[in-house]
């Protein structure tokens, strides 16, 4: 199996050589990622200037632009054969809830998705120092299970690891995303110049807890692994709106 790893957190990143050692019982394992942070970055695509592609060493490449773009770069040029497999992450912090629509980490595996490949996004819960070791075995053992099992068409895998001894991980669930409580702050200040700016966020995310998501599987200690589906169709309101009478 030829695997395409790569992140958010750019290429520096301590998760990715971890990840890809954890990895190379598989078969091939390439690692192509941002050449810097490139977190809340969602699933943007550059388009208005070129790409620049830099060797770091043998089957590791950083790009001058978005995971998505890495995806893109990878599947479709940079690398001899095209990836059966898409492992974005693991992220150096949560990925859970509506914050899927922010992420990076997120964004690349729905890439990979869409590029007809199987995927994963995976997040450690914690902006901490942490060791990879463990979490990288998971997900090699998750690899095996999809390598077994299969995925369905435009679908992928969302997981999010709790960050705590391993030994205290009390085990896998299988969940649904999370409600977040948006309580972002705006903080405006004065640059040199006497011009106004602005920074968005600065407070840690809070989820509502709720059983059976994936917020409230890792407070409790479980490791949540979500499908999530390109299909943003919201079928309910669908057939609702048949009855609306809309006409030009």
């Amino acid at each position: 199996m030829r695997i395409l790893i790569t992140n958010d957190d750019g290429i520096h990143a301590p998760a990715l050589r971890v990840l890809q050692e954890a990895l190379r019982p598989f078969g091939p394992v390439v690692v192509v990622a941002p050449d810097r942070d490139q977190s809340a970055t969602s699933h943007a695509l550059t388009l208005q200037r070129p790409l620049r592609v830099n060797r770091i060493a043998d089957d590791i490449y950083s790009v001058d632009g978005t995971p998505t773009d890495c995806v893109v770069i990878a599947a479709n040029g940079l690398l001899p054969e095209r990836p059966e497999l898409v492992v974005s992450g693991i992220n150096h912090g949560p990925n859970m809830g509506e914050d899927v629509t922010y992420s990076g980490t997120v964004a690349a595996a729905m890439e990979g998705t869409m590029q007809g490949v199987p995927a994963l996004a995976v997040s450690l819960v914690t902006r901490a120092p942490a060791d990879f070791v463990e979490p990288s075995r998971f997900v090699a053992q998750l690899v095996r299970k999809v390598q077994e099992h299969g995925m369905g068409r435009g679908t992928l895998l969302n997981v999010n690891l709790p960050h705590r001894p391993w030994s205290d991980v009390r085990g896998v669930r299988i969940t649904r995303l999370g409600t977040r409580i948006y309580r972002d702050s705006l903080v405006e200040k004065i640059d040199p110049r006497g011009k106004t700016y602005y920074w968005i966020g600065g407070l840690e995310p809070v989820w509502v807890r709720e059983e059976g998501t994936d917020f409230h599987a890792v407070e409790e200690g479980y490791i949540s692994v979500t499908p999530l589906s390109l299909d943003l169709t919201h079928y309910k309101t669908l057939v609702e709106m048949e009855a609306w009478g809309l006409a030009p």
